[in-house]
């Protein structure tokens, strides 16, 4: 079992992200897909687990099980168990040999899941004192946490969710999407 291990936001995590999201251009060639960078290390400044989140957004889930193939070939490891909590949304797992540890999550473009990450992360990305805010209570369950990595996402999810409802009613809401 890997810990919880927050460090200091690092500059050079948005390389990798860039360079993921040039290989996942390949398999995804000839869809409207869209990749961004969620989690910790998307927000410049904010302390994160050395995890780099990417998020793939597709017309339909579909998309991405054709393409699973690729995606093993590129490194990813399919992870269907993560799919049993939430099955609008496909997982793989890179481990951090060439890059920092990747977590892929496939969803639906303009879907609950890509608006709430959306809306999440660049609420963070526009409010230092929230961000400040949010890295100050990561912090301790990161602690209590330490070896439940399930406790730590727990303990951050009230936060989470009431700055995604304080987005959409301030009619921040993205609203990108396929259809």
């Amino acid at each position: 079992m890997s810990h919880v291990t927050l460090v200091e936001h690092r500059p050079e995590w948005f390389d990798p992200f860039h360079a993921v999201a040039r290989e996942l251009e390949g398999p995804f060639a000839g869809c409207a897909a869209r990749i961004e960078h969620i989690g910790g290390t998307a927000v410049a400044g904010l302390c994160a687990k050395p995890v780099l989140d990417v998020l793939l957004g597709v017309e339909d889930l579909g998309v991405i099980e054709s393409r699973a193939a690729a995606l093993v070939g590129l490194g990813h490891r399919h992870r269907p168990e993560h799919e049993a909590e939430l099955p609008e949304r496909r997982s793989f797992v890179r481990a951090a040999a060439r890059l920092p540890r990747i977590h892929l999550r496939g969803v639906v473009q303009g879907g609950t899941l890509w608006s709430e990450h959306l809306a999440f992360r660049d609420a963070l990305r526009r409010d230092d004192a929230l961000a400040a805010r949010y890295a100050a209570l990561k912090r301790e369950p990161a602690t209590l946490h330490r070896d439940d990595r399930a406790g730590y996402t727990a303990a951050k999810a009230p936060f989470i969710a009431d700055v995604v409802a304080r987005v959409r009613a301030e009619g921040l809401w993205p609203t990108n999407s396929l259809k």
